[in-house]
């Protein structure tokens, strides 16, 4: 993986093998005392689909570190007592159980820990232009799971209504900051 970072958020975009050893390790900050990592994995199958065997991630390279500096910017706007933050994608082709995706936070107590790695996953999946392919036995093909990608930099009322739409579309109301519902905390 790519040099530590030299400040609270360690993002990256890369073709390397992803751990979670590293990430949490990293996010472990003497003002918190929860750390939350998140992996998503490659798994057998998806939807329509029982027998997936690999998955192939291509990315908008330009535009993918910016939109996770994004993320990280709102998720401490919305939570300011972050400690350490980890956003971490992979690109390329990739086998059953590998790492495809890393979201790790620090904060002084769980539940926001817990919010704010809830967060990090959920608007990686609506924001960041990275695709997948998938293989299975009879053949492959681009996910079915596509969307539109959802713009992040957005003043104070954009940003509340991005994350209103990222609760309905999840069925969480992890977007809510626990002391009111503004965005712009």
């Amino acid at each position: 993986m790519e040099q530590m970072p030299t400040d609270d958020d360690w993002i990256a975009l890369t073709s390397d093998p992803l751990t979670t050893d590293a990430a949490s390790s990293w996010a472990i900050a003497p003002s918190c005392g929860a750390v939350v990592t998140f992996a998503g994995t490659v798994r057998d199958h998806s939807e329509g689909r029982s027998d997936v065997t690999t998955l192939e991630y291509e990315a908008y390279q330009e535009e993918v570190e910016p939109r996770l500096r994004a993320i990280a910017e709102l998720a401490r706007e919305r939570w300011p007592m972050i400690g350490r933050l980890v956003l971490w994608h992979r690109i390329g082709a990739l086998g059953l159980g590998e790492i495809s995706v890393v979201c790790v936070a620090s904060t002084p107590h769980r539940p926001e820990s817990f919010a704010v790695a809830r967060f990090l996953i959920d608007t990686v999946k609506v924001s960041i232009p990275i695709w997948k392919k998938e293989t299975w036995s009879h053949g492959s093909d681009w996910s079915l799971c596509d969307h539109e990608i959802e713009e992040i930099e957005l003043g104070a009322s954009e940003r509340a209504e991005l994350v209103g739409e990222i609760d309905r579309r999840t069925g969480s109301t992890i977007g809510t900051h626990p002391e009111g519902s503004g965005a712009s905390r």
